[in-house]
């Protein structure tokens, strides 16, 4: 029995270090490349916009400035008269009375186009429009959508403050519930 012990604790001892060594190999070697960001390049790269805006930067623009920055980097994917073409949908539409639905028709803050335009446009290359050209080409978006006129100019004080036609029909009323009933679909705290 005592031999039986001994093999069994040494089957053990073997067991539990190759799987140690395993799970040591598992996660790989470590090639040495790249780095901890600093702190500086994690706030240059965290750009998201709220709906209140408190992170839009110093800048200002308006639609008529704004077709001036679409012609020049825009309308080779946008089109000539922001109708876009089989691969580009043009200009946002952003709701009325009776939205369109299809992938951005429905935008709740005028905020949402500023920071779309600003990560993403022009595709060819991202993010490199500067904040003037933001502000400027979101009044041209919100000026073609009907939400402002052309000489409206935007700014950090001013874009939040932007009724979007289509705001409050996001989210229903939440129904009423009672204890034990089942929930609605999408209800859920």
């Amino acid at each position: 029995m005592e031999a039986f012990r001994t093999r069994f604790s040494r089957l053990l001892t073997a067991t539990i270090a190759l799987s140690a060594s395993v799970t040591a190999l598992a996660q790989g070697p470590t090639y040495q490349l790249g780095r901890v960001p600093s702190q500086e390049e994690i706030k240059a790269r965290d750009t998201a916009v709220s709906p209140e805006g408190k992170e839009l930067p110093p800048g200002r623009g308006t639609a008529k400035e704004g077709e001036t920055v679409y012609v020049e980097k825009c309308r080779s994917c946008h089109g000539p008269n922001a109708t876009g073409s089989a691969l580009h949908r043009g200009l946002v539409p952003l709701g009325n009375a009776k939205p369109v639905k299809i992938p951005f028709s429905l935008v709740p803050y005028a905020t949402t186009v500023w920071d779309f335009i600003n990560r993403a446009m022009p595709q060819t290359k991202p993010g490199s429009l500067t904040p003037d050209e933001v502000y400027a080409v979101t009044a041209y978006v919100l000026y073609r959508n009907d939400v402002i006129t052309d000489t409206d100019v935007l700014d950090a004080t001013s874009l939040p403050k932007i009724r979007m036609p289509n705001r409050d029909n996001f989210l229903p009323a939440q129904p009423e519930w009672k204890p034990k009933a089942k929930r609605p679909f999408g209800y859920y705290p």
